[in-house]
C-alpha cells in the first residue's frame, strides 16, 4: 500500500511537470506568436501607408516634395495614363521653334518660378510658354503642380494649360493659352502714373470675375487654395475679362479639416497674417489676398511700396486705416469719378467696406469666397450700396468700422520673411 502511495505521489509529480513544461510551452508559444503578429502588423501598416501614398495623385505633398528631376519623366506610362487625355505633350524642339529659341523679344515678364515666352505653334495658336528656373530646386514640385490642378479643372475665368515638355527630363516648360491685354497690375499702375484710365465699372467687373474663380476653386471636392492671389496673377483678354494664372504655389485641401499645416508661401503684402503667424492655411487665406486686390483696384497703389509711410508701407494697413477713419476719399484712385459721379461712389465705399472684411486679422471673421462673390454682384446691381454721402459726412459718422487688431501681412521691407518659397512682388517701389 505505502508502495502505490509512493506510485501515486510519483505520477502526481510527474503530471505537474509535464503540465509546467505545457504551460511554460504555451505561454512562450504564444509570447512568440504576439510578437511576430506585432512585427507582421507594423510591416503591413508601413505597406499599406507606402502603397497609398504611390497611388495617391501625383500632386500631393508627399508625392511632389520628393521628386526629383532624375526621377521625373514625361514619357512615363503612369505619367501619359493619368495626364494623357488632357495634357498634350509637346516636343523641345516645337517649343523652342515657336518661341524663336527662346528669344529674348519674345519675352512676356518673369514670374515668380521661370521667364514666360510668347510663342506661336505649328496649328497658329498663340501660346505663353513659361521655362522654369533651373536653380529653383523645387521646380519639378511646382511644375507636377500646375499640371496636376490645371489638367483638373475647368472654368471660363481660369487660364488654361495646353501641354509641358521636358528636356532630358531638366528644362521643364509650361504651355498656356495666350491672354494678350496683360495684367491687372499693368493696368492699374498705368492708371496711377495717368498713362490711361481704367474705369471703375471695369475694376468692379475684374473684381467679380476674379472672386467667382476663386470661389470655384474652394467649392471643390478637395478643394484648392490658390495662395499667391495679387494682380499680376490675374490676366486680361482683349475684353478686360478675367483669367486667374500661376497655380505653382496652390495647394489641395484635404476633405473633413478645418486648416493644412505649412510654412506659410506666397508674396509679401498679399500673405495672410494668420497664415504668416499660425502657420495654419485655410480658404480664407486666399481671402485676405483676395482683400488686397480689392484695395488695389480702389487706390490704383502697390500692395508694398517703401515711399510710403513706414506703417502705411503695407496697402493692407493704409487700407484699413482709411477705410477705419472714414478717409476713403484719400485712399481712392482720383480718376475712377470718386467725387463726381454718384454711382461710382456709392459702389466704391461698398468694395471698401467689403475689401475691410476680407482683410480681417482673424480668420473666422473674414467672409468666404462665395460670400464675397455674392457680395460684389449685389453691389454691382445696386441692391447693396450705401448712400452717397459728402466727405464732411464720412469724416463726422460716429459709426465708424471697428478695426482689427493684430498682425499685418509682412511685407519685404519691414518684417522678417521667414519662408523660402515665396514669389516677387514685381509692382514697382521706388
Amino acid at each position: 500500500w505505502k508502495q502505490s502511495v509512493a506510485e501515486v505521489g510519483n505520477l502526481k509529480f510527474s503530471f505537474m511537470n509535464i503540465t509546467s513544461i505545457f504551460i511554460a510551452t504555451g505561454v512562450t508559444t504564444a509570447s512568440g506568436l504576439l510578437i511576430i503578429g506585432m512585427f507582421l502588423t507594423f510591416f503591413w501598416f508601413r505597406y499599406y501607408r507606402a502603397k497609398k501614398r504611390s497611388s495617391s495623385t501625383i500632386y500631393t505633398k508627399s508625392t511632389t516634395s520628393s521628386m526629383t528631376s532624375s526621377q521625373f519623366d514625361l514619357d512615363s506610362r503612369s505619367f501619359r495614363q493619368r495626364y494623357g487625355g488632357n495634357v498634350t505633350i509637346f516636343t523641345y524642339k516645337e517649343l523652342q521653334e515657336a518661341t524663336n529659341d527662346f528669344s529674348s523679344s519674345n519675352e512676356l515678364g518673369d514670374g515668380g518660378f521661370g521667364t514666360v515666352y510668347l510663342g506661336k505653334l505649328h496649328d497658329g495658336r498663340k501660346v505663353a510658354v513659361k521655362r522654369l528656373y533651373e536653380n529653383n530646386y523645387r521646380r519639378v514640385a511646382q511644375f507636377m503642380n500646375e499640371i496636376a490642378i490645371l489638367s483638373n479643372i475647368n472654368h471660363p475665368k481660369l487660364v488654361r494649360l495646353y501641354g509641358c515638355t521636358s528636356r532630358h527630363s531638366r528644362e521643364l516648360l509650361l504651355v498656356y493659352e495666350y491672354i494678350n491685354n496683360g495684367t491687372v497690375s499693368d493696368h492699374i499702375r498705368a492708371s496711377h502714373a495717368g498713362k490711361r484710365h481704367l474705369k471703375w465699372k471695369v475694376r468692379l467687373t475684374i473684381a467679380i470675375e476674379t472672386a467667382e474663380a476663386l470661389a470655384y476653386l474652394h467649392q471643390l471636392d478637395p478643394p484648392i487654395i490658390h495662395r499667391d492671389v495679387k494682380t499680376n496673377n490675374i490676366l486680361l483678354d482683349s475684353k478686360f475679362h478675367v483669367k486667374v494664372a500661376d497655380f505653382g504655389l496652390s495647394r489641395l485641401f484635404p476633405a473633413d479639416v478645418t486648416h493644412v499645416s505649412t510654412a506659410p508661401q506666397g508674396t509679401p503684402g498679399y500673405v495672410d497674417p494668420d497664415y504668416h503667424k499660425c502657420y495654419q492655411l485655410t480658404d480664407k487665406s486666399d481671402v485676405y489676398s483676395f482683400g488686397v486686390v480689392l484695395a488695389e483696384l480702389i487706390s490704383s497703389l502697390p500692395a508694398v511700396d517703401i515711399r510710403r509711410h513706414r506703417h502705411e508701407i503695407n496697402l493692407a494697413n493704409l487700407a484699413v486705416n482709411k477705410i477705419h477713419n472714414h478717409e476713403l476719399h484719400e485712399f481712392v484712385d482720383s480718376s475712377i469719378g470718386f467725387e463726381t459721379d454718384e454711382w461710382v461712389n456709392r459702389t466704391v465705399r461698398a468694395v471698401a467696406e467689403l475689401a475691410f472684411r476680407c482683410l480681417a486679422a482673424e480668420k473666422e471673421v473674414r467672409p468666404n469666397m462665395d460670400e464675397v462673390a455674392e457680395s460684389l454682384k449685389r453691389i454691382q446691381t445696386g441692391e447693396h450700396c450705401p448712400e452717397k454721402r459728402t466727405s464732411t459726412e464720412i469724416k463726422s459718422d460716429t459709426g465708424a468700422l471697428p478695426k482689427p487688431d493684430g498682425p499685418l501681412s509682412p511685407n519685404s521691407v519691414t518684417d522678417k520673411w521667414e519662408s523660402h518659397y515665396t514669389t516677387p512682388n514685381n509692382t514697382p517701389n521706388t
